[in-house]
């Protein structure tokens, strides 16, 4: 069954998806979909996002663990827009514009806890954390001035997989967040999201466009070229895609071969490929600082009868996780192996095993050129109700980035991406139907913005 064929059978109850691979875009045998590079590099283009696009879409800002208790704040940035979340002294969750309506102050930076009032720091106006104003020092001067017209502006604020989403817009007009995520929240139910817990956010300065950013964790062509050492540990070959409209998916089988390097393949070599991609994962041990200590490789220890490289990988899985008190008994070897990575409109994207959970977003930078690549790492607790950890948020330099050997790789060939599409001749990007969630990104894009598929600005600078 070919790839296309595969989309089209996963994907039977989202029109939408079967139209990007075949009325939405051209036929598999009329060639590639093409996208103009103005897409990635023209400031025209980039305005017109930020002013409609990013005011109108969910967006993560924080994971529930940021804001957990009463007085959390957590404090996020999308290009121009800041929005502070709050948890109330009510144990509501809020956001808010992150504004002072005197004279247009930040009101929050960073994250942190204690919160018992929003006051801006330039002339001391202060709101409780229900967003009401409570206090103007020397009040007489402004004449008459009522409390109650000067709340802070709110914003919708929801959540999902223990993350906090935000939505600038509150004309209630559009989407609820479950509306957004459409088929997402039960093809991940299995997961049980909830019994994760965030340990750490990191942010890293890109100098290229967001799209960039979001591109490369929304298709696994890439890999036989950037990541060859997955090969002989990732199927990238037959690995189905679903897109339900705005939101799509892929899953990858672990710990088997890719078809790519033919059938023999000895287990060896598989075991090999997945200490060095991703032995962390079976305790460290087989970490990649320990690998590169011995000098080589680490023996496969000897299968049992009728035991798989896929077994021995999932059950080492399991008792790296049971020594730390998490019982991943009720998992399937699949369900330690095949990786769902969900793809959400328009800038991040969900990595998930059962014992594996990280968030990766991009957000617009002040320019066209500028990114920032944002990762909320999770781990799953020891018990369902377990307290949260209070994550730590750690600024990390483009030249210090090192997110484990797969994820370093493809934040390192973002700057030389954005400087080929730069050059002069290269007017356009050509997509493959592998590259479906790429497209499907595009052609949401292009009904934001209003523009017809493949669509160029009418004058654009660059």
């Amino acid at each position: 069954m070919s790839l296309r064929d595969r989309i089209h059978e996963d994907d039977a109850e989202a029109p939408l998806g079967s139209a990007i691979l075949t009325s939405g875009g051209p036929a598999a045998d009329a060639g590639p979909v093409r996208i103009p590079v103005e897409r990635y590099t023209s400031p025209a283009f980039f305005t017109r996002e930020l002013s409609m696009l990013w005011p109108r879409v969910w967006v993560i800002a924080c994971s529930v663990d940021h804001v957990a208790e009463r007085g959390d704040f957590c404090a996020v940035r999308f290009g121009p827009y800041s929005v502070v979340v709050v948890r109330g002294d009510d144990g509501e969750l809020r956001a808010f514009q992150n504004v002072c309506r005197h004279r247009g102050n930040t009101l929050c930076q960073g994250s942190g806890s204690g919160l018992t009032e929003l006051r801006c720091g330039f002339h001391r106006w202060a709101w409780t954390l229900d967003g009401r104003l409570r206090e103007v020092p020397s009040r007489k001067g402004f004449g008459a001035l009522r409390n109650d017209d000067f709340p802070l502006f709110p914003v919708r604020v929801d959540t999902f997989g223990r993350l906090v989403f935000v939505n600038l817009d509150t004309s209630r007009s559009g989407p609820s967040l479950s509306e957004w995520l459409e088929g997402v929240p039960d093809d991940i139910a299995w997961a049980k999201l909830d019994e994760f817990r965030c340990l750490y956010t990191t942010r890293t300065v890109v100098p290229c466009n967001w799209k960039v950013v979001a591109d490369g964790f929304s298709e696994t062509y890439h890999v036989q070229g950037l990541h060859r050492e997955m090969l002989a540990s990732m199927d990238d070959v037959d690995a189905p895609q679903k897109i339900w409209g705005r939101q799509g998916a892929s899953y990858q089988d672990y710990a088997v071969p890719s078809p790519r390097l033919g059938r023999r393949i000895d287990d060896q070599t598989i075991w090999d490929s997945f200490v060095q991609t991703q032995g962390s994962r079976m305790g460290p041990e087989y970490s990649e600082a320990t690998v590169d200590k011995r000098g080589g490789s680490i023996p496969m220890p000897t299968l049992a009868s009728g035991e798989t490289v896929q077994d021995l990988v999932a059950g080492k899985i399991r008792e790296h996780w049971g020594s730390r008190g998490v019982d991943l008994s009720g998992y399937s070897v699949r369900e330690l192996l095949r990786m769902s990575q969900y793809n959400l409109f328009p800038n991040s994207t969900f990595l998930v095993n059962a014992d594996l959970y990280s968030v990766l977003s991009a957000r617009p930078g002040p320019s066209v050129d500028e990114a920032e690549f944002v990762m909320f790492y999770f781990e799953r607790a020891a018990s369902p109700v377990a307290a949260r950890s209070r994550p730590v948020d750690v600024t990390v330099p483009m030249d210090q980035a090192q997110f484990g050997f797969v994820i370093s790789a493809d934040v390192r060939v973002m700057p030389g991406l954005q400087l080929g599409l730069r050059q002069p001749a290269l007017s356009e990007i050509l997509l493959s139907r592998e590259e479906c969630r790429i497209i499907n990104m595009h052609r949401h894009l292009e009904r934001f913005l209003g523009l017809e598929p493949g669509g160029r600005l009418a004058a654009s600078s660059t």
